[in-house]
């Protein structure tokens, strides 16, 4: 049988990963797909009061509530696949205000340079070291979330303070080195940590 154009193009699925999470992050998954599932049932309802109604060859009302209907169906689809493609392990932050600082890890704050090698140029950033998803900032202190499943976080997680790497980013290659490593403050976590909500996935057709 010959392959379909799209299937010969298409990415390969993302490897299966362990993804930290606050606690209530599973029920916050779950709560999403049960409300799709209510979503698509009343969008069904609608579906079969327009087909009710005569000629479908102009029945806009029956095409759109089709439409919604498979777009409901693709996110519930690449929610199920999230799912099972990833291990979620939910961490409490409550723990970051106390743990070791020996090496960078999730919960702990890092002054991080960054150096171009290409121009020279350095620049310090302020970063804490968070679960999935997280992407707020102080601006009282610059502290900024970065996800532990970044590139960024990917290249400095398990280094010790002083120490460097060097990785290429997307403006070019760069050398990392941690400036210093401490435990957050309960202020700066009330500050950064969001409510949690459910991952922003693409619903792209098969």
């Amino acid at each position: 049988m010959p392959l379909h154009r799209k299937k010969i193009f298409r990415l390969a699925p993302p490897a299966p990963t362990t993804i930290y999470v606050r606690p209530g992050y599973n029920r916050v998954l779950a709560e999403e797909f049960e409300a799709l599932k209510v979503k698509r049932a009343a969008l069904v309802l609608d579906k079969i009061e327009a087909h009710s109604q005569g000629d479908l060859r102009e029945n806009f009302g029956f095409k759109a509530a089709k439409e919604a209907i498979r777009a409901v169906d693709r996110k519930m689809t690449a929610l199920d696949r999230f799912v099972a493609r990833n291990t979620f392990i939910e961490v409490d932050p409550a723990t970051w205000l106390t743990k070791p600082t020996d090496t960078l890890q999730l919960g702990h704050v890092v002054s991080l340079e960054k150096e171009d090698l290409a121009t020279g140029r350095r620049h310090r950033f302020l970063f804490l070291v968070t679960t999935y998803g997280e992407t707020a900032v102080d601006p009282e202190s610059g502290l900024e979330c970065l996800p532990h499943n970044s590139p960024l976080a990917g290249a400095i997680l398990g280094l010790a303070a002083g120490a460097s790497a060097q990785v290429r980013l997307p403006a070019g290659e760069s050398r990392l080195t941690v400036r210093a490593i401490r435990n957050p403050t309960k202020t700066e976590i009330d500050r950064l940590l969001s409510v949690i909500k459910p991952p922003e996935i693409e619903d792209a057709e098969e």
